[in-house]
């Protein structure tokens, strides 16, 4: 009985820690998610590489919000137009879970002259199929 009332805090608390992560934090661990699955495209400042959008200061990112989560959730292949600019390519799912996609969003949409008053939550990108 004891290891049940453990593992049913050990659960609570993991999830309670999840919504409460703060903006700051959030984009901290969006930094270490960005070098390890996102720098080698999009470049240490968003700025993207021949034939790869950038990050940094685009209309489709902040176009629709949603749709970008769903983008680095589940990838994405075909046209895209970012900043006037025809892009055609494929982007492969990095594989996140819902919180670090949450937290590289928040990093995104809040780095290199990006600006994002919301916190993007793991509940709102477990919602996005």
């Amino acid at each position: 009985m004891k290891f049940l009332i453990i593992i049913y805090f050990l659960t609570s608390f993991l999830f309670l820690s999840q919504n409460f992560k703060t903006k700051e934090q959030s984009i901290k661990d969006g930094y270490e998610i960005y070098q390890d699955f996102c720098l080698r495209c999009h470049m240490s400042e968003g700025e993207g590489s021949k034939g790869i959008p950038p990050l940094a200061k685009s209309d489709y990112l902040f176009s629709d919000i949603e749709n970008s989560i769903h983008v680095v959730k589940n990838g994405m292949k075909g046209e895209i137009i970012v900043n006037n600019v025809k892009y055609n390519n494929v982007m492969e799912s990095p594989g996140l879970d819902d919180e670090e996609v949450a937290d590289v969003m928040n990093y995104i949409l809040n780095s290199w002259g990006n600006s994002y008053d919301k916190l993007i939550t793991y509940e709102e990108v477990l919602k996005i199929k």
